[in-house]
């Protein structure tokens, strides 16, 4: 048993894929349109400048949704594709699969991030999507994460597993 536990845990620490930031957005307020831009401050006091979650303390400074995803949720609806706004989160991030970052931290540009949690969708998904949108985007929603070390997050911006914040 304790190789196997031993096995598992390479397996888990084991990440050396590369991703790559591909959209930032940012809420201004709730329910408010998404701001699409291309590079966007973080600060491990405030969170992402000009978010709604700016300024608060807690484990959701940052949420992420894996950008491979969007083509899964808009064939779930029926859809040609799926902008990342219309999930409401703040980056769209490829090449990397982000649940494997769970209990890591993981650096974009200068920025530390630490991983804390899943990130569920919410009831606005059906108003959003229409019916059968909060259930298309279950599994999917992304993840949530805490900045441990400020710095600027742009477009194109590697996304890798740190060793040490």
């Amino acid at each position: 048993m304790f190789g196997a536990q031993n096995t598992i845990q390479a397996l888990l620490d084991t990440l050396p894929q590369q991703g790559k930031i591909e959209w930032i957005g940012l809420r201004p307020e709730r329910r408010a349109p998404i701001k699409s831009v291309s590079r966007v401050s973080a600060s491990c006091d405030a969170g992402l400048a000009g978010d709604r979650y700016s300024g608060l303390s807690g484990k959701r400074h940052v949420t992420l949704v894996q950008h491979e995803h969007l083509a899964v949720i808009a064939s779930t609806l029926g859809l040609s594709h799926c902008p990342p706004d219309l999930l409401r989160r703040n980056l769209s991030v490829s090449g990397i699969n982000l649940l494997a970052l769970k209990g890591k931290t993981f650096k974009i540009g200068e920025t530390v991030l630490e991983y804390t949690g899943l990130c569920h969708p919410c009831s606005f998904m059906e108003k959003t999507f229409g019916p059968g949108g909060y259930n298309a985007v279950r599994g999917h929603g992304g993840i949530t994460a805490r900045v441990i070390r400020s710095g600027t997050i742009e477009i194109n911006h590697p996304v890798l597993v740190c060793s040490q914040p």
